[in-house]
C-alpha cells in the first residue's frame, strides 16, 4: 500500500468489517460484497473493489470490465435472499475515499425513498406511465444547457467503443 491507500479503511477489506459494523457475504478476485450488521433497510449491503479506487470515475483495469456481471450477480443475490421487490444501487462520493457502491434492497413501505432531489418535489404522471419527479425548490436547467452538455458527454465518448 502507498499514499491515500494506507489511511482507507475500506483498503484493509475483512480487518476493517467489525470497524464498520458489517460482514463479509461474498468475493472475487476484484471485488467484495459487505452486509451492514446495524441499518434502517434489511440486506443494506456494500461493493467495493479490493484495489483502491477513489472514485467511479476512476474505474479501470479488470474492475471496470467485470463491473457490470458484478453488480447484476450481487443485485440478483440480494434481491432473492431478502425478496425485496428491487434493489436500489447507489453511488455517493464522500465520507470513505473509496469507490463503495450502496445495495438497498426495496419493499413496499420500507424506509427508502425514490427522492433523488432534495427537497420537496411534486411527482407528475407523464402520459407514458412514467412518473417524473420535479423539485419545488431547484428549477430544471433550460433545455438548451441540457442538451449541451448531452452533445459534449456524446463526443467524450464517440471514441469508446475504439479502445
Amino acid at each position: 500500500m502507498h499514499g491515500n491507500e494506507q489511511a482507507c479503511i475500506l483498503c484493509r477489506g475483512a480487518a476493517a468489517d467489525h470497524e464498520l459494523g458489517v460482514v463479509q457475504v461474498w468475493e472475487d478476485r476484484y471485488w467484495r460484497m459487505t452486509t451492514a450488521l446495524e441499518a434502517e433497510v434489511l440486506g443494506f449491503s456494500y461493493l467495493e473493489p479490493k484495489r483502491h479506487i477513489p472514485h467511479i470515475t476512476d474505474l479501470d483495469g479488470d474492475e471496470a470490465r467485470t463491473f457490470g456481471a458484478v453488480v447484476a450477480h450481487v443485485t440478483s443475490a440480494l434481491r432473492g435472499a431478502t425478496g425485496a421487490e428491487l434493489v436500489y444501487v447507489y453511488v455517493f462520493g464522500g465520507g470513505v475515499p473509496h469507490l463503495h457502491l450502496q445495495l438497498a434492497p426495496h419493499r413496499a413501505g420500507d424506509a427508502l425513498t425514490t427522492q433523488l432531489i432534495r427537497g420537496e418535489f411534486t411527482a407528475e404522471p407523464l402520459a407514458s406511465g412514467v412518473t417524473r419527479y420535479v423539485s419545488n425548490d431547484f428549477p430544471p436547467f433550460p433545455e438548451e444547457e441540457q442538451r449541451a452538455i448531452a452533445l459534449r458527454a456524446q463526443h467524450y465518448l464517440a471514441s469508446f467503443g475504439s479502445h
